[in-house]
């Protein structure tokens, strides 16, 4: 089934799932922040736009980018951990307005696990478990709330865990590192080609109104899964700090797999 697909955030995920849906026979627009990238989308069959986000203007044509298309996917990463005091609601809010005015009926917007809280439990978490009260993570949510609780256009919440990929591997973000707290949490993971899945799956079965944590159902503890990583890749071994009390969670993701029907593709060990 031929659709016109908006992607705004061609990233790390947002550009091979771009280039997915494309060989698949879609048309895609979609957007980046930097000039240079523009061929590159150009070059994969994508229509490239140069849109970046501000809290009180959108810079390049985002009317155009949003012409036509009946599906977008949203995929700008917050990063308030890095940027706290940015002010990612003003820019969602921004972005919305444009939303009601465009062709757009389905919203695809990719979220994050990081809005559950890790306790010493190590609970398990479904879609309706407690959120976390932090200011990023309220703000993550709030921004979640605008696109579902808005009448104009149907929103599904993809609550992902922590992205990995080919050329993004968890070993190298701890090998060689000490002191390394919560060696007991349970690591809540996903591999891009999963990602990628199951946003087409959502797509094409339109699958809407839902909100879904996404997350493989494996979940050995971090320094386990760490410390076999950094052994099979011949890196300096992670060392951990037993001294406290593990925090965390598990993410379950059965409620995706069971209304999808999804069967997760990649194992986290590769």
């Amino acid at each position: 089934m031929y659709l016109k697909i908006c992607i705004i955030g061609c990233g790390w995920l947002g550009l091979p799932l771009a280039e997915h849906l494309v060989q698949a026979g879609n048309s895609v627009n979609g957007s980046t922040t930097s000039v240079n990238k523009l061929n590159v989308l150009k070059s994969q069959g994508i229509s490239p736009f140069l849109i970046k986000f501000s809290p009180n203007h959108i810079d390049g044509n985002i009317k155009a980018c949003l012409n036509g298309c009946k599906t977008l996917i949203l995929n700008i990463p917050p990063r308030l951990r890095k940027n706290p005091e940015q002010d990612y609601v003003a820019m969602m809010q921004l972005l919305i307005r444009h939303i009601e005015s465009s062709t757009i009926e389905n919203l695809v917007f990719i979220s994050t696990t990081s809005v559950y809280e890790d306790t010493t439990e190590i609970p398990t978490i479904s879609e309706t478990s407690k959120t976390s009260d932090s200011v990023t993570a309220s703000k993550l949510l709030k921004v979640e709330e605008l696109f579902t609780g808005n009448p104009n256009f149907n929103t599904t919440i993809l609550r992902f865990g922590g992205l990995i990929g080919k050329d993004r591997h968890p070993a190298k973000f701890l090998s060689g590192k000490s002191g390394i707290k919560n060696p007991n949490a349970p690591v809540n993971l996903i591999h891009q080609k999963d990602c990628i899945s199951i946003i087409e799956n959502i797509i094409n079965k339109s699958i809407w109104n839902e909100v879904f944590n996404a997350a493989y159902p494996a979940h050995p503890t971090r320094e386990e899964y760490y410390t076999k990583a950094c052994k099979e890749l011949n890196l300096p071994l992670p060392k951990f700090d037993q001294s406290n009390t593990s925090k965390g969670k598990i993410i379950s993701s059965e409620k995706l797999a069971r209304i999808l029907n999804y069967r997760f593709e990649q194992p986290i060990n590769n």
